[in-house]
Formats: structure tokens, sequence, C-alpha cells
């Protein structure tokens, strides 16, 4: 694809649709923040950055799904969230001006603008509101973090799997026939729930079995809603 022919978004229309924390900056700053971003667009398998490395900036996810994990020491994932449309990932390593404390890596067919750290931080310094919203931002994904440390230290591998399919149904939603809007290896499931990835095969054939879902290669099709909600203890 030629480069005029790449349809670079306008950061005021698209945090305004997507959601993002961008549409709290001025018509200056939105201006300032376009002539400064950097688009890319990236494939399924493509590492954006990586644990441990040094990063000169942060991203802004306009389409597509980006995993950000960390790896342990035998090299397995552990998957910490999914980005997608109006996300931001990296900011806090810029903010702490540390290096990357976790890997990203595309999902699917993506789209991004790679914002320099300087920006973010003028941001910071000259808008209280944009400032505001970046901490709730930090601390509900330290509220996130800290739910799933007390999911793997109280809850079984059944019940976590049940709660990541609802959390994916919540964030992702579902499609006209029911399946996940979002696509995953059986592998992945497993290192979001924590787990191996045969105890995960042999748990979704119980949910089948139990005709909670059904299975279509890595799609997901939800059939009962409340029934995973019961197994995965998420209101208790």
């Amino acid at each position: 694809m030629k480069q005029q022919d790449i349809n670079i978004p306008l950061c005021a229309k698209c945090s305004l649709e997507s959601g993002s924390i961008f549409k709290h900056l001025t018509p200056d700053e939105t201006e300032k923040l376009n002539y400064e971003k950097d688009f890319r667009q990236y494939k399924r398998g493509d590492i954006l950055y990586q644990e441990g490395n040094r990063i000169s900036g942060f991203y802004c996810i306009n389409s597509g799904i980006i995993k950000v994990f960390k790896t342990g020491f035998d090299g397995k994932e552990q998957i910490i969230r999914f980005a997608k449309q109006g996300d931001i990932i990296a900011y806090r390593s810029v903010l702490s001006n540390e290096l990357a404390c976790t890997s990203a890596k595309v999902i699917e067919d993506c789209q991004v603008c790679f914002i320099p750290s300087e920006i973010l931080i003028s941001f910071i310094k000259t808008n209280p509101a944009y400032a505001l919203e970046l901490i709730k931002l930090a601390c509900h994904e330290l509220g996130e973090a800290n739910s799933f440390i007390t999911d793997i230290a109280q809850k079984t591998v059944r019940e976590r799997l049940a709660e990541i399919i609802l959390f994916l149904v919540n964030d992702f939603g579902l499609d006209d026939q029911n399946y996940l809007n979002i696509s995953l290896t059986r592998e992945e499931l497993a290192n979001i729930v924590g787990t191996a990835t045969e105890s995960v095969i042999r748990l979704l054939s119980e949910f089948k079995s139990d005709k909670l879902v059904e299975l279509t290669g890595r799609k997901i099709k939800v059939l009962n809603t409340k029934a995973l909600e019961k197994i995965s203890n998420i209101y208790n």
C-alpha cells in the first residue's frame, strides 16, 4: 500500500469515537498530537516492544487487538491484558522512566499511533483534566491486577476460565451469532487463566458438554452466560 493511500486517523475524531483519554485535550494539544504522532500498521504476530527494553514513547490503538504480557523464567507467557481501539499501552514505563515491564504482541492486525514520551509528559504538566484521567486509568489497571492476583490465589482453574470468558464478553462483545469478537488460541487462553494449555482444553470440552459454549476452531460461542456467572463466583 502506498503511503498516500493510508488513511491516517485524526486524533480529535478518533478519541471521541473510541472514548480514549485524549478527548480531554484542548484543540491546540490535539493539533500538536496529530503533528507529533507516528502512524504505524502491524500484522498478527508482530512485536511492538519487548520487556526489558527502553522505549521512547507509548501507543494508542486505532484498530485491531494487542496482547500485553510478561514472560516467566521458563519462557511461558502470562497475559496481563488485551488492548483494543482507544486504549493506550506502555505509558506507565514512560511515566516512570523505566525499562518496559511488559511485552506487546499483535493478535489481530492493527493500526496504532506511536506518541513520543515528551508529548505525554508535556500534556500532564499543562492539562490537569488529562493528568487526572491518566491517574484514574492507572489506578483502574492496578485494581484489575489486584483482582487477578486474588483470583489466582483463591479460585479454581474452572472458576477462572469461566470468569475470563465473561471478561472477554464484557470487553469485546459478541457478534450476531453469540461468538466472541476476539479469537484466541488455547495457549493464549491458558496464559490468561494462568494454567497449562491441556487444562484449558479439558475444561472447554467440559463447558461444551454442559452446553455453556460451542467451539469452532479458535472461536467461542457463548450459550449460557448465567451458568458461567454461577461457575465463576464473579458476584460473590
